[in-house]
């Protein structure tokens, strides 16, 4: 992947997927597989035995990973995309719908 469109804490919008709308943080970038994992989005339950470690056992809740495609980088409330601009001679990311700097 050339090129870190998406960094963590960064906050996004999912675009498609059973969490589509949702806002949140992106907490990992997995940029070999071309995913990201956002809090509170993509949430799965497992349901674990109870371990020495787990004694209590029960249902374990997290966020999974998803495609890296399903988001965009929130402006204004609403995903945009993102490019990147040379600026005082340096390499900045930009938003496409707003033209905006993201800081990060």
């Amino acid at each position: 992947m050339a090129g870190a469109k998406i960094k963590k804490g960064d906050q996004v919008v999912v675009r498609s997927g059973k969490s589509k709308g949702h806002v949140g943080t992106v907490l990992q970038v997995l940029p070999k597989d071309g995913k990201v994992v956002v809090s509170g989005a993509n949430v799965i339950t497992r349901h674990r035995k109870p371990t020495q470690l787990n004694p209590q056992g029960g249902i374990e809740r997290r966020e999974a990973p998803m495609a890296i495609s399903k988001v965009g980088i929130a402006v204004d409330g609403k995903a945009s995309r993102v490019r990147f601009e040379t600026k005082d001679g340096k390499k900045v990311r930009v938003a496409v719908k707003s033209g905006e700097k993201i800081d990060g």
